[in-house]
């Protein structure tokens, strides 16, 4: 049976100010402090900055967390809620591990 979990994509905004580095983004820390909140409780495994190609970046939670649940909180994001990030929440099939 594959595993399945979900993962919050993250795309510029409307706010996001190109060239700036992304923790040079104005607010970004909240969006850090925001989903620190889903690590001290267990539910997200990793996430991080893509480093090339188009800003953003990706958050995959453990498995069991609700979509639903997942994109509410994605959406309470300070930083999706100032139009500085956007997010999507996919749901990904681990298809491959180690």
């Amino acid at each position: 049976m594959p595993e399945i979990r979900h993962v919050v994509i993250h795309s510029p905004g409307p706010n996001w100010q190109p060239g700036v580095p992304f923790f040079q983004q104005p607010g970004l820390m909240a969006h850090v402090e925001h989903y620190r909140q889903m690590l001290d409780a267990g539910t997200l495994a990793l996430g991080g900055p893509f480093l090339s190609g188009a800003e953003g970046g990706m958050m995959v939670s453990e498995p069991g967390v609700d979509g639903e649940q997942l994109l509410a909180f994605a959406l309470a994001d300070p930083t999706v809620q100032s139009g500085l990030l956007q997010a999507e929440v996919r749901q990904w099939m681990i298809g491959m591990r180690k």
